[in-house]
């Protein structure tokens, strides 16, 4: 359950099977907070709206009832017409619209549906809406794409722990003599990207949440993950710790340097693009 603010208002959001529902009780509220459901109803029984709603189902919902969406189409016509959200999926097996009870219930349309709505209810809602529902999807899109790289120094930490355990780790060694072959090959890792082991950071940030590799900035993240490969393949060919070390932070300076130049060059394209666009204006403007 997501929720983002329009117009001083917060209107949740929810997945459903990978589409985004939006609580369109909550966007009711910005008309009349007292009348929701009499509001969506109103919405419902318009002809514009059954049409709109049928479409949509034929479109993405292969048991979508046909036979009684004409029978509703037809009697949307009649001025005694009624029509909530419970009736409409009810009987045509819609999924477009959903009502969902308990905390966070009211009726829930898919974002298709749920603009729509909004317009009906304040163009300047919608708009609005629109653009913090945009906003929130980019937020997810980067979040997602840290958590992937994450994952990613996750799985290549697990290739670098079955290295050490094949080659380092003779049979005779207690858990807790392991445990301490592990944290070094960690920290020889940490030493050679960060420059510091996981017990100087701790102690240099005593108020941090997590770890090191926790505060680490995509890039870093990257680069822990190739560095986590080659250290493994180091390991195989019997390569001594100290080498090894040296080696990675060749590596780690090396890759590095790369990332943070390409990521300066997207930021100062952007930069220019912008000032560009600003000129651009301004010469309009002049």
């Amino acid at each position: 359950m997501a929720k983002i603010e329009v117009l001083k208002r917060e209107v949740q959001i929810l997945s459903v099977k990978h589409d985004d529902y939006i609580c369109i009780t909550d966007i009711a509220r910005y008309k009349d907070a007292e009348r929701t459901d009499y509001l969506i109803s109103n919405w419902m029984r318009n002809r514009n709206t059954i049409e709109f709603l049928g479409i949509w189902e034929q479109i993405n919902n292969p048991e979508f009832n046909p036979i009684e969406f004409d029978g509703i189409k037809k009697d949307s016509g009649l001025n005694s017409f009624i029509l909530t959200a419970k009736q409409w999926i009810e009987r045509t097996g819609a999924i477009g619209i959903i009502s969902k009870a308990g905390r966070y219930g009211g009726t829930y349309a898919h974002k298709d549906i749920a603009f729509e709505f909004a317009s009906w209810i304040s163009v300047e809602f919608k708009l609005y809406l629109i653009k913090e529902f945009q906003r929130l999807k980019e937020e997810e899109h980067k979040t997602l794409g840290w958590d992937i790289r994450r994952n990613l120094a996750k799985l290549n930490y697990r290739i670098h722990t079955d290295a050490i355990r094949e080659h380092l780790i003779p049979p005779e060694l207690t858990p807790a003599q392991m445990t301490l072959v592990y944290a070094s090959e960690a920290d020889l890792l940490n030493m050679a990207l960060f420059g510091k082991t996981a017990a100087q950071w701790r102690s240099e940030n005593p108020r941090e949440k997590g770890n090191i590799r926790d505060q680490a900035e995509s890039a870093q993240l990257l680069c822990l993950a190739n560095m986590e490969n080659l250290n493994a393949h180091f390991i195989a060919e019997g390569i001594a710790q100290p080498e090894r070390l040296q080696r990675l932070n060749q590596l780690a300076i090396q890759q590095m340097r790369i990332l943070t130049a390409d990521d300066r060059r997207k930021r100062l394209e952007a930069g220019s693009r912008g000032d560009a666009e600003g000129a651009e204006k301004s010469g309009v403007e002049g």
